[in-house]
C-alpha cells in the first residue's frame, strides 16, 4: 500500500484542462466531421445478463487513418463529459498507439449483480480468468445480496483465485465499513470505488487499513475535474483507469505516471473495438501488477469482430481489431438511433472545436 502516494507538482488548473481536453492536443488540429461521420457505424450488442441497467449496448465505430475506434458514452452522459470520450476515439483512429511494452494483458471475469446461484454461469463465459470483480452496492439489493454473491464467486474460483468487489461508489463510509468488514472471509485482492468521493475514500481507507484490503479508485479519477485529487489526498491504493473516459491512451499514461501509484485498466462495455484501446493502454503501462477489466465482451451475446476480443486462457492479445462487415451489418441499430448517436457526436464535436 501506499500511504503517502507520489503526485508530481503540476497544478489544479493544468489537471483540469488534461481531463477536459483529453487525448486530442489543443495544439492539434481536428479532423474534418464529415471525416468521422462518414465512415460512422452505429450498432446495438445484446448482453447475456443486465448489467450497468441495460440490457443492449450501442456503440458508435469509426475508422481513422490508424484504423477503427470507438465512440460510445453512456446515453446519460451529457455533452462536456462524452466530449472527452470522442476526443480519445479521434486520437485512437488517428494517431498511432504508444508502443506496448507487453504483448498479451491478462485479464478478470467481470460478476454483474446476478443472483448467487448465477455466478457459475457467468464465470463460465470467461475463458481460464483466475481473477473475478463482483458488483455490488446495487439499488435495490441488501448486503446479505453481496455476500451470497461473493460468497459463490470465491468457492467458484478456489483458494488461489483472486476476488475484487466493484462497488460503484454505492455505500456511505460506515456502509463501506460494515460491507467490508462481512466481506473480508473472502479473501479481498481489493474494493473498487466503495464510497462516492475522495474524502469519504480517504477516511474510509483510514478505518480499514488494519484489515489490509486495499482500495481503489475509479468514478473518482474518471469523472473528476482533478483526476490526481485522490492520490494527492491519500484516498487510494490503486487506480482504476479507462481510455475512452479518460480521453485516450496518452491522456490516461500521464494520469497514471503522475499520481505514482499502480494501475489496473478497465472498460466501459465497449465493444471488441473499444477493448483493443483500453488493452494498448494496459500494454503500454510500465507497470501492471494486476488483471485488467478487459474481458468484458464476455458479457455480449454478439459482437463487431469475428472472433471477438474475448480472453483466451484468461490473457487478451495486443493489436487493433477491425469489424467485420457482416456483423455491423446484422448489429446495426435503428435509424433513428443511429441519427442520435450522429447528432451527439456533432455535439461534442463543437464541444471539442470551441476548446481549441
Amino acid at each position: 500500500m501506499h500511504d503517502t502516494p507520489g503526485v508530481s507538482r503540476t497544478s489544479r488548473a493544468s489537471q483540469r484542462e488534461g481531463a477536459q481536453d483529453g487525448g486530442v492536443s489543443n495544439d492539434a488540429a481536428l479532423p474534418p466531421l464529415d471525416a468521422i461521420l462518414d465512415t460512422a457505424r452505429v450498432v446495438a450488442l445484446p448482453l447475456a445478463t443486465r448489467f450497468r441497467g441495460i440490457d443492449v449496448r450501442e456503440a458508435l465505430l469509426l475508422e481513422g487513418p490508424e484504423g477503427w475506434s470507438e465512440f460510445s458514452p453512456f446515453a446519460e452522459y451529457d455533452d462536456a463529459e462524452s466530449s472527452t470520450w470522442l476526443s480519445a476515439a479521434i486520437e485512437d483512429a488517428w494517431m498511432p498507439r504508444p508502443e506496448p511494452v507487453r504483448d498479451t494483458v491478462g485479464v478478470n471475469a467481470t460478476v454483474p449483480a446476478v443472483a448467487a446461484a448465477a455466478v457459475p454461469g457467468v464465470l463460465a463465459r470467461f475463458d481460464g480468468c483466475r481473477t473475478a470483480k463482483v458488483k455490488v452496492a446495487e439499488a435495490g439489493q441488501r448486503l446479505a445480496d453481496d455476500i451470497a454473491r461473493v460468497r459463490a464467486v470465491r468457492e467458484a474460483m478456489g483458494a488461489e483465485g483472486r476476488v475484487r468487489i466493484d462497488a460503484n461508489g454505492g455505500w456511505n463510509v460506515d456502509e463501506a465499513e460494515r460491507a467490508l468488514h462481512a466481506l473480508a472471509e473472502f479473501d479481498l485482492e481489493y474494493a473498487e470505488q466503495p464510497c462516492a468521493d475522495v474524502d469519504e475514500l480517504a477516511e474510509l481507507r483510514r478505518r480499514v487499513k488494519y484489515m489490509d484490503i486495499p482500495i481503489a479508485a475509479d468514478e473518482s479519477v474518471r469523472k473528476a475535474a482533478d483526476p490526481l485529487a485522490v492520490a494527492r489526498a491519500g484516498a487510494a491504493d490503486l487506480l482504476v483507469v479507462k481510455a475512452q473516459p479518460l480521453g485516450g491512451v496518452r491522456r490516461a499514461l500521464e494520469i497514471v505516471a503522475e499520481a505514482g501509484l499502480p494501475a489496473v485498466v478497465s472498460s466501459a462495455l465497449d465493444t471488441s473495438v473499444g477493448l483493443s484501446m483500453g488493452v494498448a493502454l494496459a500494454a503500454a503501462l510500465p507497470r501492471l501488477d494486476f488483471d485488467c477489466g478487459l474481458g468484458t465482451a464476455s458479457l455480449f451475446t454478439a459482437d463487431v469482430a469475428d472472433p471477438p476480443l474475448v480472453p483466451q486462457a484468461g490473457m487478451l492479445t495486443v493489436g487493433r481489431v477491425r469489424p467485420d462487415p457482416e456483423l455491423l451489418a446484422a448489429h446495426a441499430a435503428p435509424a433513428e438511433r443511429r441519427q442520435w448517436w450522429l447528432d451527439r457526436v456533432a455535439r461534442c464535436y463543437e464541444v471539442l472545436s470551441l476548446g481549441r
